[in-house]
């Protein structure tokens, strides 16, 4: 066609616009559309297309729009379809309100680009039964055809079930959300994007565990032709999460390489300085990451408050607190301000510098904040309830006076409340708290029938009161008069064989050694030696046996090897000879055993 321009003309402005569709040249497709002499429907279609590839999602939708308004035929669910799926990435990607369009529900792609919507708008209960809407609509549709078997079905219900699982994830449920994941991966569908977006999923599960499972996963994510499936943002987070993979893999360069990219792409993103930043605290280098954090703030003001959180973190972790109690820390955090976690934290740090007037400036700030804004709410009350708190704690109960006091006009009911009122006007204005205590209820009301003694000596009681003493001056009956009862001494164990008529030995305490009769053990003649000879080898027999110790041999030295284990016939002394061992090829009837090898260089044990 581009050969063959100037003789085709204008007649093939449709066929060239879908390939260059086709070849993933969405932008000279788009020049293609705009430049045709006339619009056609079929160009309309295509152009539809073209901008949802480009992300223009609010002229998409227009076109969709008026082309369901002004056609008439057998693709009119297509198009509903995929005004749908524009409605939906609106919802995920803009965050953009859902517009009731009158769409119907009687297909599974319309009921799941529905749930989609939903799960953009956070509605996660919802959007999760769609899905199942849309895979039992899928089951009926596919079941009646003949040619389908039960793999197709499986594979084509795949991109309900990972976005099922993305919704249990969002919930809290990983690990049912992980046995869907790898259900879909198993079944290898051929969409690339799906697959790509269940491992980055998985991914995301792992984190910084099962770092081997998730660089297998991550190969799926560089697939061929993933980039023209998926939207600008579902590519974005790939990326940095492979970045993030980096760095829990200790690949600090690829880190470092990944984030750079991301930068580059991204200037104003806050995420891949965070990451940066991450790395260089993993190599222990919190002032150069402070350093990189402070330059981005002053660069990008608008993205400060994460920034400036994430810099008060790592003064934390350098232990240098002092930093966050300057007004100057905490300009960029005006839309924090008043946040009862980042109350809390101020609250905590100025505690920590043992700036009470600080801490009690800051709960001031906040109850003013909702004083005008939302005066009466939970959250309002709740600050007004931690800020009496905070001063009865550290005994400033004259500050906490109006606090308590807004406290209990909101809930005249709350006697602890209205306790701790009096308690503090008790150190400043004993009237005020004797005219208090008269809203406190009477005894009577507060009293409950319980029985002391049975509650003390019920299972489980941990205190019991002690009886009184008995009181000095006053005499008891004899019956009431309790005597101490004494402990009885066990009798001592008598050796087996004491005689009772002799008298025990006084020095039997000591060592015999020590005893006065004493006198050493007697020398006794030495025993036989028995076993100082060969082995077997008796020391009677041996002398007869000896030849060497006979008048008519010559005496011999003696060979080494030639003990009792040679076989020898029987004597004709009648001694009983020793016990043969059965001799070896060597004459020997022992083998040495073999002996550990010392431990040496590079041969070991």
């Amino acid at each position: 066609m581009n050969t063959h321009s100037k003789s085709l003309g204008s007649d093939v402005v449709f066929e060239k616009a879908y390939c260059e569709y086709r070849l993933n040249r969405v932008e000279s497709s788009l020049k293609t559309i705009e430049s045709a002499p006339e619009q056609t429907d079929k160009l309309k279609e295509l152009y539809g297309q073209v901008l949802y590839r480009l992300e223009r999602y609010e002229e998409c939708r227009s076109v969709y729009t008026d082309l369901i308004r002004n056609s008439q035929d057998e693709y009119e669910e297509e198009r509903k379809t995929n005004l749908a799926a524009v409605v939906a990435a609106m919802s995920q990607w803009e965050k953009a309100s859902m517009e009731d369009l009158g769409l119907p529900e009687s297909t599974y792609e319309l009921c799941y680009n529905t749930a989609c919507a939903l799960i953009g708008q956070g509605q996660l209960t919802e959007a999760f039964n769609k899905l199942r809407q849309a895979e039992e609509l899928c089951r009926v549709s596919l079941a009646d055809d003949s040619d389908v078997t039960e793999e197709d079905i499986e594979s084509e219900l795949a991109v309900i079930h990972s976005q099922m699982a993305y919704i249990m994830q969002l919930q809290g449920r990983t690990d049912e959300a992980l046995q869907l994941y790898n259900q879909v991966i198993k079944l290898k569908p051929s969409d690339v994007g799906l697959l790509a977006v269940t491992a980055n999923n998985i991914i995301t599960i792992n984190k910084d565990q099962n770092v081997f499972d998730s660089k297998k996963k991550v190969k799926l994510t560089n697939a061929e032709g993933v980039e023209y499936k998926l939207a600008r943002k579902q590519l974005q987070a790939i990326e940095f999460n492979k970045a993030l993979l980096a760095m829990y893999t200790n690949q600090a360069d690829q880190c470092r390489k990944l984030s750079s990219s991301l930068h580059s792409q991204n200037p104003s993103h806050p995420r891949p300085v965070l990451i940066q930043a991450a790395q260089l605290c993993r190599e222990k280098q919190h002032s150069r990451a402070i350093e990189l954090l402070q330059q981005f703030s002053d660069q990008n003001p608008e993205s400060a408050s994460c920034i400036k959180l994430t810099m008060a973190q790592l003064y934390l972790v350098q232990g240098r607190p002092s930093f966050l109690s300057s007004t100057r820390a905490f300009k960029p955090f005006s839309s924090l301000k008043y946040k009862d976690t980042f109350v809390s934290a101020l609250v905590a740090l100025y505690s920590h510098e043992e700036d009470i007037d600080g801490a009690i400036d800051v709960f001031k700030q906040a109850i003013e904040h909702f004083q005008s804004e939302q005066p009466g709410s939970a959250a309002h009350l709740a600050l007004v309830r931690e800020a009496a708190n905070f001063k009865l704690k550290h005994g400033r109960k004259k500050e906490a006076i109006s606090d308590l006091e807004q406290l209990w006009k909101q809930n005249t009911k709350d006697v602890h409340t209205l306790a701790q009122l009096i308690s503090a006007y008790s150190l400043v204005d004993t009237n005020k708290a004797k005219s208090l205590s008269k809203h406190l209820p009477s005894a009577e009301t507060m009293s409950f029938n319980v029985d002391v003694d049975e509650l003390e000596n019920s299972h489980g009681a941990t205190f019991v009161r002690k009886k009184a003493g008995k009181v000095v001056g006053e005499s008891l009956p004899k019956d009431q008069v309790e005597l101490k009862k004494k402990k009885k001494k066990k009798k001592g164990k008598l050796p087996k064989n004491y005689d009772p008529n002799v008298t025990p030995d006084p020095e039997r305490w000591l060592p015999m050694r020590e005893r006065s009769y004493y006198r050493g053990k007697k020398k006794g003649k030495k025993k036989e030696q028995i076993g100082k000879g060969t082995q077997g080898a008796m020391a009677g027999a041996s002398a007869e046996l000896d030849a060497s110790k006979t008048a008519s041999s010559p005496p011999t030295s003696p060979r080494p090897g030639s003990a009792s284990g040679s076989s020898t016939a029987p004597s004709s002394s009648g001694v009983v000879p020793p016990r043969q061992q059965k001799p070896s090829s060597s004459g020997a009837t022992r083998k040495k055993a073999p002996q550990k090898k010392k431990k040496g260089g590079k041969g070991g044990w």
